[in-house]
């Protein structure tokens, strides 16, 4: 029975819009760590009498995300009222977007094992927040807990819902599209994107199709908080079904909840349909007027997209599709690595110093990037004088982490670490071969007696004078030394 379906996937986004006060009120959106129900008001709370006011900056942000998604802006809009009682909704209704949505008719490309595809976006609408339940179990999940309380602090926060027609047919395909809208909304400036803490949610829908096409029931799987548990969720649905329909039984429609914890999806209700939300449209809130000023305005302070900087990062620079990818993951760093070349730094050199030491750094102190203590000219001098010979690749080392730990310049870190400019060489770098000898005068007479024929003590000796020179000597100079030394040709 279960021979022959096709997997189709549909995937809710919930991008939470990083601007300072909420959609319909002047409450603060800075709810983690707050204390519960702390930054509310009538509004956000519904209380009688309130009347909401819409947010521009949310109205702006996501006009952006909608073009970058290529959608169809609607230049007339309106909110609903989304009917539903549940204890982390304050108004037992949610402020949204129902039948004339913000935007429309979008896409976005994918990479897949199969080479690239597009995915379509359905449309992007806007709406408030739900508060947040906190679960008495000693690890915060549902499951476990024998009671729960409510934190209306997020209840308002503005989303950007987008939701994508059902054209994504694995897990694999499906993480990818979340991994390209969340890239975007980065790029844009509009939301960090985190899903552990929340600001980007995504609830899938899933369901097999038969040979003949016809498309089976569509459930839906909440509570996924990483591109992990996505896939996780997503594979799991899928042998779920198959087994329900090898074993002759039916697809229910329904919603379900996915722990994380026992890798499971528990069904949780059954599946609404829009007439059940009982929409109407808000009463408080006039229609929405995008004019065509706006949308070219903002059209055109768009920053340059990530999939079309990469394409430009590997034909004008040389750079390889697995650099690219990289380098252009978060604006910050193209950013970076563009004011490296530009600044005169040779492209490989910058790539490979960016994936290395400058993310390194920034993954263990957990610095942002425009917080750093040092200056895209900065590491373009201390890059340069490594093309030129001046530093080794182990003195340019130091000499960052000096920068890194104090904020100095390039000159004064140097000499900070003890590092000076062209290294150690000639009769100083001759000198410390043979006292280097010296102290190993065993190691020397096996080399010498031919003890040594591949070469690995020879490789030792030379590892300590890289050592004792911090890495400023020539690798060839130090090599060729010692050689003449021992006497190896």
């Amino acid at each position: 029975m279960s021979r022959g379906l096709q997997t189709v996937i549909g995937l809710e986004i919930h991008v939470q819009l990083d601007t300072r006060s909420k959609i319909f009120c002047g409450c603060s959106t800075d709810y983690i760590g707050a204390v519960p129900n702390s930054n509310v008001c009538p509004v956000c709370l519904g209380l009688p009498g309130s009347l909401p006011s819409p947010n521009e900056k949310v109205i702006r942000y996501a006009v952006a995300m909608a073009l970058a998604l290529g959608c169809s802006i609607s230049e007339t809009t309106i909110f609903h009222r989304k009917n539903y009682f549940y204890p982390d909704l304050p108004k037992a209704y949610q402020i949204s977007q129902y039948d004339r949505p913000l935007a429309v008719n979008g896409s976005i490309e994918i990479e897949t094992g199969d080479g690239p595809r597009t995915i379509g976006i359905t449309r992007l609408h806007l709406e408030e927040d739900a508060g947040k339940l906190v679960h008495a179990a000693s690890d915060g999940r549902l499951a476990g807990a024998d009671h729960s309380m409510v934190d209306y602090n997020r209840a308002g926060v503005p989303l950007a819902e987008i939701v994508s027609e059902p054209d994504m047919k694995t897990p694999a395909e499906a993480r990818e599209y979340v991994v390209r809208i969340r890239q975007i909304a980065r790029y844009l400036g509009i939301s960090d994107g985190d899903m552990e803490s929340g600001s980007l949610r995504v609830d899938a829908n899933i369901s097999l199709t038969g040979p003949d096409g016809s498309l089976g029931s569509k459930v839906e799987i909440k509570n996924m908080n990483s591109l992990r548990a996505l896939e996780h969720a997503l594979e799991f649905e899928i042998r779920r079904q198959r087994e329900v329909l090898s074993n002759g039984g039916t697809v229910e429609q329904e919603t379900r909840h996915w722990d994380d914890a026992s890798c499971v999806a528990l069904s949780s209700r059954s599946k609404e349909e829009a007439h059940d939300y009982r929409y109407f449209p808000e009463p408080d809130i006039p229609e929405l007027h995008i004019s065509r000023h706006m949308i070219e305005d903002i059209g055109s302070s768009l920053p340059e997209l990530p999939f079309n900087r990469k394409k430009r990062f590997q034909s004008d620079f040389g750079v390889t599709e697995d650099d690219a990818n990289v380098l252009t993951e978060r604006r910050e760093i193209a950013e970076w690595f563009e004011g490296l070349v530009n600044a005169g730094s040779d492209p490989k050199r910058a790539s490979n110093w960016i994936r290395g030491d400058l993310l390194r750094y920034l993954r263990e102190s957990g610095v942002d990037l425009r917080d750093a203590p040092f200056s895209v000219a900065a590491i373009a001098e201390l890059l340069g004088m490594v093309d030129s010979g001046t530093l080794s690749n182990t003195a340019a080392r130091d000499v960052f982490t000096a920068m890194a730990e104090t904020g100095l310049s390039v000159e004064k870190a140097m000499a900070g670490a003890g590092i000076s400019a062209g290294g150690v060489s000639g009769k100083d770098l001759a000198a410390l071969v043979d006292r280097i000898l010296a102290d190993n005068s065993d190691v020397l007479e096996e080399i010498r007696s031919g003890g040594d024929a591949k070469g690995k003590k020879l490789k030792f000796l030379q590892g300590l004078v890289m050592r004792e020179t911090r890495g400023q000597a020539d690798p060839a100079e130090a090599a060729g030394i010692l050689r003449e030394r021992a006497g190896v040709r």
